[in-house]
């Protein structure tokens, strides 16, 4: 072993064995979740158990479990086993409660009975940023990511899914009773044998295709026509990659294009985004404690309603506006190839001609204007405009907002580029630290509460990278 660094004798006895603190240095990250959960009043945040009861074996204090949860995804320990087998051996965690070891039971009922007060932590959090006046450019991207759920996708039933293993069960019967027909025609043992096996496949698949059948009347009563059997809030939801999908959760969240800090998060079981742009602007706008807000969303947000919701809440949204028309797709002009004239309340046509108004409607709950004009028949680009006779245009009530807010993109360009290096990396990172299991717990309520603690990890990461460790616990001291 000569000539290499050399560690202590193991048996080697010491009269003054070192003090934690000297395995903790003033740098140390666990120093900030010291400081901060000793700034914070867990009773008014509603942590249980607060004050502790006169008889009885005595609890742990709530700032001790928390500090070991914040400690835990900090580090990318979500688990509660895990953590227990580190409050034991890690001398960080030792340092941070005074050699304290809760067992995992302990630890995991502290999540399971304080969601809210924990999301409330979270909150606090931003609150410190925002007296720190890292708020200052009141903009915002919104996105939402898909993180898989405590339910596998075989234990997941929709009426797509269901028609397609009922299918397949039908046709497996059918085969078996040609393949039984075979048999029964042949004589001998194995000709018998065969046919005694074949039957037991067919009531087997008979079986299955009843209890398929239950399954089908199940979800077809579910109100959104779904039913996971592990965890009943989780819903199978399309990704980003072709022909895959995920069982689990839409998790938004709304990050401030400055600093790239999560101010605004929610933990949703909705399919797609469109109905959860004027939500989280409104979450990211109480959070920052602006008058009002910019927010930038992709075209998945892209919903009428919503954005003119927005508006009502001091909320300016930039969101791209999908075309999906099949006129455009079929190589015909497509309603944005139209000017409107908001003064003469007319549209114009690719070949100049005046689409006229003509009549309101109200389809899905929107109220429609109506315009096409009669010269559409002697128009030499009426075949690159429309199949049928006139064409006609549709102008929602509140279709001023979307053109005002269109006309910003395009003042705006880089927008989309602000939004996908805002909002895009918090979710990888998110994403990387929780693992192939980002989540632990089943229902909407206390995932809400693990996706807090992941929130506030990051955002403690973030304010360490941006203040360092010393001026962080200076701030939050004061």
């Amino acid at each position: 072993m000569r000539r290499f660094v050399e560690g202590e004798d193991r048996a080697q006895q010491v009269l003054l064995p070192p003090s934690l603190e000297d395995y903790v240095g003033e740098d140390n990250p666990v120093q900030v979740i010291d400081a901060y959960v000793a700034e914070l009043d867990l009773g008014a945040l509603g942590f249980d158990r607060m004050r502790p009861k006169a008889t009885g074996r005595p609890a742990y204090h709530p700032s001790t479990l928390l500090k070991i949860y914040l400690y835990g995804y900090l580090n990318r320990i979500q688990s509660s086993r895990r953590l227990e087998r580190e409050a034991g051996r890690n001398i960080e965690l030792m340092w941070l409660t005074g050699r304290l070891a809760p067992d995992f039971k302990t630890i995991a009922d502290f999540r399971k009975n304080n969601g809210p007060a924990i999301q409330a932590v979270c909150a606090q959090f931003i609150v410190l940023c925002r007296e720190l006046g890292l708020f200052a450019k009141a903009v915002a991207a919104i996105d939402g990511a898909k993180f898989k759920a405590v339910n596998a996708r075989d234990k997941n039933f929709t009426r797509g899914k269901l028609k397609r293993r009922i299918g397949q069960v039908e046709k497996s019967i059918a085969r078996y009773l040609q393949s039984l027909d075979a048999a029964d025609a042949q004589d001998g043992d194995v000709a018998e044998a065969k046919a005694t096996r074949l039957r037991e496949k067919i009531d087997a698949m008979k079986a299955k295709l009843k209890a398929l059948k239950v399954r089908e009347a199940e979800v077809l009563a579910a109100p959104d026509k779904q039913i996971s059997l592990t965890d009943p809030d989780a819903r199978a939801m399309s990704t980003s990659l072709k022909a895959s999908g995920v069982v689990g959760y839409n998790v938004q969240t709304a990050v401030d294009t400055d600093h790239h800090l999560i101010v605004a998060h929610e933990v949703t079981n909705a399919v797609n985004d469109k109905a959860l742009l004027a939500p989280m602007a409104k979450k990211a706008k109480t959070a920052m404690g602006v008058e009002s807000i910019d927010v930038l969303a992709d075209r998945g947000y892209f919903n009428g309603e919503e954005i003119l919701a927005c508006e009502d809440i001091g909320a300016r949204p930039l969101v791209p506006k999908p075309y999906t028309s099949g006129a455009k797709a079929a190589g015909r002009y497509g309603k944005n190839d139209f000017s409107y004239d908001p003064e003469e309340n007319v549209y114009r046509c690719p070949a100049g001609e005046t689409l006229t108004y003509r009549f309101t409607t109200v389809e899905k709950g929107q109220t429609l204007h109506a315009y096409w004009t009669t010269k559409c028949q002697a128009c030499t680009l009426k075949a690159r405009c429309t199949t049928g006779p006139f064409r006609r245009i549709k102008r929602w009530e509140h279709e001023s907002v979307i053109d005002a807010m269109l006309q910003r993109l395009e003042d705006t360009p880089d927008a989309m580029n602000i939004r996908r290096r805002t909002v895009e990396h918090p979710f990888g990172t998110l994403k990387s630290w929780m693992g192939a299991t980002p989540f632990l717990t089943k229902g909407l309520k206390r995932v809400n509460t693990e996706m807090s603690l992941s929130v506030l990890a990051y955002n403690l990461k973030r304010m360490i990278a941006i203040f360092g460790v010393k001026p962080l616990i200076t701030a939050i001291r004061a």
